[in-house]
């Protein structure tokens, strides 16, 4: 009995398919979903997102949402997401180092907990990018 996948932006559907296995940050910790999974519903933490299919491993880079976990179907509604074959290394880099440099200035409360958040997505992209990348 496959499990339907779906992750869902305010954008675009970015993936729907039968897969064999979720892995997700959730705010409780990293949770595995399978098939016949009981129905619960969590929040999504920024962090490193994966199925399994056919013993490949595919990784999303997610920067929080929910999942909505059924028997047969899981649906991801994600602030953002991207496969980590969409994600450009360099740019992640770069947006990585920019919310650094940004950390180091004198900001309010406000602004650093924004140049922190930054810093989590970039750094997320960046591991799910070097993921892929050394799948290959």
């Amino acid at each position: 009995m496959p499990l339907r996948l779906e992750i869902v932006t305010a954008e675009r559907v970015v993936f729907s398919d039968d897969v064999d296995m979720v892995s997700a940050p959730a705010a409780e910790g990293r949770v595995g979903i399978l098939p016949r999974h009981e129905a619960m519903l969590t929040i999504l933490l920024p962090g490193e997102f994966h199925y399994v299919k056919d013993g490949v491993n595919m990784p999303f880079a997610i920067s929080g949402g929910f999942m909505e976990v059924l028997p047969d179907r899981v649906t991801v509604l994600a602030d953002t997401a991207e496969r980590g074959d969409e994600i450009d290394e360099a740019r992640a880099e770069e947006s990585r180092r920019l919310a650094e440099q940004r950390m180091q200035n004198r900001m309010s409360d406000r602004e650093l907990a924004l140049a922190e958040a930054e810093l989590r997505r970039a750094t997320v992209r960046l591991q799910v990018a070097r993921l892929r990348k050394n799948k290959r």
